[in-house]
């Protein structure tokens, strides 16, 4: 499975739980950290939790074991590292200050669609 499809499924997955403003920065060209970073928001504790458990989840099922997982109980940043994906799921408030859209401006902002492709 490639990075895209592995992208596709991490954002289906955070969708089905109701995920805030997905951003799917390709940092192809930037880094040789990732091919992909994906930021979402969560409202409360509880839905960065299950997003993260979700996306464990699905990709799991795919095959696909995350490398590392950071984060989980304080939930308030929860980083989940595929290799070629690099999962950010925040609160609202950790998700303003830490402002990872500025830090990887360089990078692409793709919409959700151009993942099917």
């Amino acid at each position: 499975m490639n990075s895209k499809e592995i992208a596709r499924l991490a954002c289906e997955a955070m969708e089905d739980k109701k995920a805030q403003d997905i951003k799917i920065i390709n940092i192809e060209q930037v880094s040789t950290l990732a091919d992909y970073f994906i930021i979402a928001s969560g409202s409360n504790r509880n839905q960065v939790q299950a997003m993260a458990d979700n996306i464990d989840e699905v990709l799991g099922r795919a095959g696909i074991e995350a490398k590392q997982m950071e984060g989980y109980q304080s939930a308030n940043w929860i980083l989940m590292d595929y290799r070629d994906v690099v999962i950010h799921i925040f609160d609202e408030e950790n998700r303003l200050f830490y402002d990872l859209e500025r830090i990887w401006r360089d990078g692409a902002v793709i919409d959700r669609e151009s993942l099917n492709a």
